[in-house]
């Protein structure tokens, strides 16, 4: 029997708190973005994507996943793979908001850039899932995985807009909200499309790579660093009124140094 919640409400209330979180952080950081150009406009988007990809998805999936459990059978994770999806997770976000800046926000591009990153997304999940190695049979109904992946690109466009459109702090957080909402609405559909085929092989050997307990510690780790990093960076970072503010400052210092120049000219 497949367990989602082996220990209760704990695994999804945190998942979709990191996720929301992620996800504010990294239209947070897109906010920012949209006031610079070269360099620094291009760190921003890449800020955003860890954000977003990082801690709001990927992060937010194995969180989740250290709730998941089969009856009598032994869970190990494959560390190469379970690395992979996460540059995967971050790379397809990073596509999509470039994609979407360089068009400045047109509709052809949100879609575009939303499928793509919408099937980079749900790829991701599954390859996490191949990641996970147990000694029973896993099959997947076809029917919810296609409805896991069409939400993962509905969820992946309306991310990719929103990260465009939000300006205030108060839409930006309803936003983080929608957007940690759509992510776990595409894990646990992901998840329910998952059936267990027999019962588990003790006479096998045991499945290669690191049991829950083993990836908790490191995994709480870069949960730590990675969020800390990133609250640290958008909090002491200006905010978008204060950038816009001071380019007003220097604007209107400009214009009167060259009144003043005008003035003593004469």
């Amino acid at each position: 029997m497949i367990e989602h919640f082996t220990y209760g409400l704990l695994t999804p209330a945190l998942s979709f708190v990191l996720s929301c979180l992620g996800c504010a952080a990294g239209l947070s950081c897109t906010a920012r973005a949209r006031l610079y150009t070269g360099r620094a406009r291009r760190w921003w988007l890449w800020m955003g994507a860890v954000a977003i990809g990082g801690t709001g998805i990927w992060v937010m999936h194995f969180v989740a996943m250290l709730g998941f459990s089969v009856e009598g059978a032994e869970i190990r994770y494959d560390i190469p793979l379970t690395v992979a999806s996460a540059v995967l997770a971050i790379g397809v976000v990073a596509i999509g908001l470039f994609m979407v800046d360089r068009s400045g926000g047109r509709t052809g591009a949100v879609v575009v850039g939303g499928t793509v990153a919408g099937l980079g997304v749900s790829s991701m999940h599954y390859l996490g899932m191949r990641a996970m190695h147990t000694d029973v049979a896993i099959d997947y109904d076809p029917w919810l995985v296609t409805l896991s992946v069409a939400i993962g690109v509905v969820a992946a466009s309306a991310g990719l807009w929103l990260a465009f459109i939000v300006r205030t702090t108060a839409a930006g957080a309803a936003a983080a909200v929608v957007m940690g909402v759509a992510v776990s609405g595409m894990h646990y559909t992901g998840m329910a499309a998952m059936n267990v085929e027999g019962h588990a092989d003790h006479g096998m050997s045991a499945p290669d790579g690191l049991t829950t307990g083993e990836l908790l510690v490191p995994l709480i780790i870069f949960l730590t660093l990675s969020t800390l990093a990133l609250v640290v960076t958008v909090v002491l970072a200006r905010s978008p009124g204060e950038i816009t503010a001071d380019r007003a400052f220097d604007e209107w210092r400009n214009e009167l140094r060259r009144s003043t120049d005008d003035v003593d000219s004469r």
